[in-house]
């Protein structure tokens, strides 16, 4: 298996233009003008819409980009949309429907975790190559069980890791925890329990919460009632907001602290106040504009960044994820040669399986025993500054 290197769109482009000219001079086959067809199944309404809608925009824009640009030669990529309207039920049918189409090649999953965690057997069934952008573990682990299933999302134990690594930085010694009571909330708390043992951090309190509550000034209270010197936020972007302010109202005056699933938008907007000084454990892309572009990764990240905030009028932190899948599929299909559509699935799959790139989000490699791409050196440490996120320095 030849492992996928991380290529420019200037450099792939011109691979598929010198095989195309061979191919004319000696005879061979006329250039493949298949579509490559990417399912997409994502919360565009219900509690989940906001991000749902972000990951659609990411996908949209980054297709455009990559079919304006001729690095898949003759071939364009057309996305197939469905609303699983925050419903994993819902989900399980769109899944079970792209599943049976066979000019789909590849199926990429948005930010529910339970949606794609409930959609792993039939995944696998159909043999249709996914890949989520919901955090938890269990979407892409034990990959024994999940051969069809990828993962681009921060992972709970790098998260906690590098969020640890902060508060021992800054001598903090007692922490209390927020988390959503969903399984991506779970595995945070019980990923920093684990990470506090080891930095003698003692964990006072923990409380968790529905990830549509709508209230969470009682249980923000109750842990800011046992002055902890850092309050850590582990939810969904919306109960993080709410965490905010109800730490301020209830007067804490330690450290807060979010997960990277409580990422959003670049700005902070009416949190802007609460928030002011919070630290977000998150990718270097969302603030790329404080940063050098000393490498080629980062230019692209730089150029990423300017792109979606001209079309879009700002930025959202999870979109580099959508457009790596986006990425990580084209790539492999170019790379795998096989037909489109269901006699292609496998060979896909064997390619995404070994899949390496420098990606928008950061550094991705796909192994046969890991399928959760995004390296933890993906993520870093960024502060809320004058109503927007910057990096930390």
């Amino acid at each position: 298996m030849i492992t996928i290197r991380s290529v420019t769109i200037t450099a792939l482009a011109s691979a598929v233009l010198a095989t195309t000219l061979t191919g004319c001079q000696f005879g061979a086959a006329e250039q493949d003008t298949s579509p490559i067809v990417i399912a997409v199944d994502l919360e565009l309404s219900g509690s989940a819409a906001p991000v749902g809608k972000a990951y659609q925009r990411a996908l949209e824009l980054k297709v455009e980009q990559l079919n304006a640009s001729g690095a898949l030669g003759a071939r364009k990529i057309e996305l197939k949309v469905k609303d699983n309207r925050s419903d994993a039920g819902e989900s399980l049918r769109n899944v079970d429907d792209f599943s049976k189409d066979s000019r789909v090649s590849a199926l990429i999953m948005g930010g529910c975790n339970e949606c794609a965690v409930r959609a792993v057997r039939t995944i696998n069934e159909k043999k249709l190559p996914t890949i989520a952008l919901a955090p938890s573990s269990a979407i892409a682990s034990p990959v024994a069980d999940r051969r069809y299933v990828f993962k681009l999302a921060p992972n709970a134990l790098d998260s906690a890791a590098a969020l640890t690594g902060e508060l021992r930085r800054l001598r903090i010694k007692k922490a209390a925890v927020l988390n959503s009571e969903d399984s991506y909330g779970q595995e945070g708390l019980a990923a920093l329990r684990s990470e506090f043992s080891k930095a003698d951090i003692r964990l006072v309190s923990d409380q968790e919460i529905k990830a549509t509550e709508t209230d969470v000034s009682e249980p923000v209270s109750a842990l800011v009632d046992r002055k902890p010197g850092a309050l850590v936020v582990w939810t969904p972007p919306e109960q993080a907001r709410l965490a905010a302010a109800a730490a301020q109202q209830a007067k804490f005056k330690g450290a807060l602290f979010f997960d990277a699933m409580a990422a959003e938008d670049l700005f902070l907007g009416a949190s802007a106040q609460s928030a002011e000084k919070a630290t977000l454990i998150f990718t270097q892309t969302m603030v790329i504009d404080d940063v050098i572009a000393t490498t080629p990764a980062k230019a692209a990240r730089r150029q990423w960044f300017q792109n979606y905030t001209a079309r879009f009028g700002g930025y959202n932190g999870f979109s580099s994820f959508a457009a790596d899948a986006v990425q990580l599929i084209a790539d492999a299909e170019l790379r795998a040669g096989g037909e489109p559509g269901r006699a292609g699935r496998d060979g896909l799959r064997d390619v995404l399986e070994t899949s390496q790139m420098d990606g928008l989000s950061g550094p991705i490699r796909m192994t046969p025993d890991n399928h959760s791409g995004l390296m933890p050196q993906a993520l870093t440490t960024l502060v809320a500054r004058g109503g927007r996120w910057r990096l930390a320095s």
